[in-house]
């Protein structure tokens, strides 16, 4: 390393510091300039505001509903359950081996890949499919109603 190397440390910029006189260069109107609907305080227009033209969201038409009771059920695949230990497998057993992270309204078992052993499950609901496969293995099914 040479005298003309040298590099000053690396400094985090520090937080502005407003109306702090006019010394500063961020005094008097503390750098919102003069007048005007954002240099007041609490001033700003509000998320999607178009300067009084009809904004966006009322412009475009509405389509389809939200079902407010609909299920949201966690998705469960037999590859997901064959990395389970668990011989009774549930969805607190799948919860705490982390091969899912929410249960949310409860859960579904999916007939996607392959199941390689023997399982007592129990969960919300279960595809066809997925029902034959784990009982050709010589595995139960029982279904949980959600409460």
């Amino acid at each position: 390393m040479k005298l003309g190397e040298l590099k000053p440390a690396v400094k985090r910029e520090t937080k502005k510091r407003v109306g702090r006189g006019m010394g500063s260069g961020l005094g008097k109107t503390s750098g919102r300039g003069h007048k005007g609907q954002k240099a007041r305080s609490g001033g700003g227009v509000r998320r999607g505001f178009e300067g009084g033209q009809t904004p966006l969201y009322r412009r475009l038409p509405k389509r389809g509903f939200t079902n407010i009771h609909a299920k949201n059920y966690t998705e469960v695949t037999l590859t997901m359950l064959n990395k389970s230990n668990a011989t009774d497998v549930t969805a607190e057993t799948l919860l705490s081996e982390g091969i899912i992270r929410k249960i949310n309204d409860g859960i579904v078992i999916l007939g996607t890949g392959s199941l390689d052993k023997k399982l007592n499950v129990k969960a919300n609901r279960f595809t066809k499919s997925a029902k034959e496969k784990i009982e050709a293995l010589g595995g139960k099914v029982e279904v949980i109603e959600i409460v």
